[in-house]
């Protein structure tokens, strides 16, 4: 009985997600292949000049385009943002600093805040010593 290995693939969809880049602005050979698991960690490992430029200037998937504004992808889609994003557009975004963009902000902040309040409460309840039940 021989064991075959067989290479793991994924759409790019997924690499692209993986990547963190916009995948109809990767290239067509990329966008119309399969990507393997070894690929992947070469393409993180080493990253060619396409894969750099995307990261460096976009466009920016809605992920990446809403943490690069502290916000969330639900944010993003309240602003009206539902496009990928590049750098420049981004940083104007920043720079003009809109209403919805510092109401978006202030609602992450609590939103963290909260989480960090229910994280400490966790740790709390594990460190106290369990009593009976009665």
């Amino acid at each position: 009985m021989t064991s075959h290995k067989t290479t793991q693939t994924m759409k790019p969809a997924t690499a692209a997600k993986k990547l963190g880049v916009y995948l109809e602005a990767t290239p067509a050979e990329f966008q119309e292949g399969v990507v393997s698991r070894t690929e992947l960690s070469a393409l993180q490992a080493d990253p060619p000049e396409w894969l750099l430029e995307l990261r460096r200037n976009g466009p920016h998937p809605r992920p990446v385009v809403a943490a690069r504004l502290g916000i969330s992808i639900a944010g993003l889609a309240r602003g009206g943002i539902t496009d990928a994003l590049t750098t420049e557009q981004i940083d104007a975004l920043k720079k003009d600093s809109p209403e919805w963009l510092e109401k978006e902000r202030a609602t992450q902040a609590e939103v963290r805040k909260e989480a960090v309040r229910i994280k400490e409460k966790n740790a709390e309840q594990e460190d106290q010593p369990r009593r009976p039940r009665s």
